[in-house]
């Protein structure tokens, strides 16, 4: 408990400071006002959270306003994170899809390549909570009898049999998402995506799904 809570304090004073040059977007209509900050690299993920996420895991913090008089019912999954780039679409993770017992982990494999062909497309990394399994990207494919000495990331799935700790990443994790309710005030929290490869600013939207139809935030990197 008391590494949890020193990890706790340590990143709402990380985020306390939100310094300049984070991206940022808004975007509204007539039920909610939508104000958005990405998380796209490993120091700025580490900065929202306070440690370290596994390979993947983007972070977006917002804040919903509800239009006067009006009642919001809040649902993470109404938000959905889509690339330009790749054209990837990804629902908000959970916590425990996160950070607790049967997540997916990522290793690295020496080996030897030879024969006819070495294939290797990379690992399957999701289907978590019902999730769709995505493939990593992996070290390609090659022809021919030639030998030759490959690294590829393995993926194996924890799926809690062995007796651990709980990850204090988890209890960090669920204090900062946002929270499902009904709400006529402003409401803020994290939302936590996989997406694969690096993400640029200028090809994330953020979408959140509301009677009139789809919200879009566009993020643009500030000086």
């Amino acid at each position: 408990m008391k590494l949890i809570a020193a990890i706790l304090s340590a990143g709402f004073a990380i985020a306390a400071g939100d310094p300049k040059g984070l991206p940022k977007g808004e975007g509204s209509d007539k039920f909610v006002r939508i104000e958005a900050t990405a998380y796209l690299d490993k120091a700025a993920i580490m900065q929202a959270v306070g440690g370290e996420l596994d390979q993947g895991i983007l972070v977006v913090d917002v804040k919903l306003t509800p239009a006067e008089g009006t009642k919001l019912s809040i649902n993470r999954d109404d938000f959905l994170l889509r690339s330009d780039r790749s054209g990837e679409r990804a629902n908000p993770y959970t916590p425990s899809q996160i950070a607790g017992s049967g997540v997916m982990r990522i290793s690295s494999q020496a080996g030897a390549a030879g024969g006819v062909q070495n294939q290797s497309t990379g690992p399957s990394w999701g289907g978590l909570g019902g999730g769709r399994p995505r493939t990593m990207p992996g070290s390609g494919q090659g022809v021919g009898n030639g030998t030759a000495s490959v690294t590829e990331a393995v993926a194996a799935v924890d799926d809690g049999s062995v007796q651990q700790k709980e990850n204090p990443m988890l209890a960090i994790l669920k204090q900062k998402i946002l929270e499902e309710k009904e709400a006529t005030g402003p409401v803020s929290g994290q939302l936590y995506f996989l997406m694969e490869g690096k993400q640029k600013v200028k090809d994330i939207e953020l979408l959140y799904k509301t009677a009139a139809g789809r919200v879009s935030v566009r993020f643009k990197q500030l000086p």
